[in-house]
């Protein structure tokens, strides 16, 4: 009997250390390499597969990346990571954070930063500019929330829409560390909904978009824990919507 109950709370323990680290493993760092656009100045580059144009080249200071594996078909757009590089003698610890917003991968990496953010991963500027003159290097990074203070979830209409043909939106300013994972457009008076297609990247349309003002709802997806929750903006996307506008829709999510 006493064997029995040792064995009951040898196995409990073990359990609730297995959670444990699982809980935990959401904040390790996963090793991979990086490089950056050879060609650009400090920012990213504004014909990115996120299809957030310029604002993909300056969303958050710049610092910016394409993925390659971590871009999913343009669930990652949007996506911020932590990426640190592990050569001591440059490299600091904090790293760089950076948002997804183009595709792409060289010689075995995970992500091509911009130049700024390359650089960022530096302990000073003369390290910086050893790192660069490296070119791709060794690195380590892990998904963290994305934070805009002062702005809330933006919806730009696309320069390819057609009132009221034709639907294309980018949503900007992506908070949280969960991926959008559907979104749908609803009418205001009947509350009819309608699923959107996610074209390419974070491009997201609607041949036959309902009339009238337009109440936007997200999904918000966390796989791993296999979490999700739909997001509803306080303001809509006004009846007269135009192409190459920004609508803000009045929330910030921190999920």
């Amino acid at each position: 009997m006493a064997l029995y109950i040792y064995c009951r709370i040898l196995v409990t323990t073990l359990l609730f250390m297995q959670a444990l680290a699982d809980t935990s493993c959401r904040d390790c760092f996963i090793h991979s390499r990086a490089a950056y656009y050879p060609n650009s100045e400090e920012h990213g580059t504004d014909v990115g597969a996120c299809g957030f144009g310029s604002f993909g080249a300056t969303v958050n200071g710049g610092d910016v990346s394409a993925a390659s594996n971590l871009y999913r078909n343009g669930v990652g757009c949007g996506a911020c990571y932590q990426v640190r590089c592990t050569n001591s003698a440059y490299c600091s610890d904090k790293g760089a954070t950076v948002v997804i917003t183009d595709q792409g991968s060289s010689d075995n990496t995970d992500f091509i930063l911009s130049k700024r953010a390359f650089g960022r991963m530096a302990q000073t500027t003369d390290a910086a500019a050893s790192l660069l003159g490296l070119g791709v290097v060794d690195i380590e990074y892990r998904r963290v929330a994305c934070s805009y203070p002062y702005k809330n979830i933006t919806f730009k209409i696309d320069e390819s829409s057609n009132n009221p043909y034709y639907l294309a939106f980018v949503i900007w300013y992506q908070q949280g560390s969960r991926d959008i994972t559907a979104v749908q457009l609803c009418e205001t008076q009947n509350f009819v909904c309608k699923l959107l297609d996610r074209s390419h990247g974070a491009v997201w349309t609607s041949t036959t978009p309902p009339s009238g003002p337009l109440s936007v709802r997200m999904l918000f997806s966390d796989e791993e824990n296999e979490e999700e929750t739909w997001v509803v903006p306080v303001n809509n996307i006004p009846q007269n919507w135009k192409a190459g506008e920004t609508y803000d829709s009045g929330v910030q999510v921190n999920l």
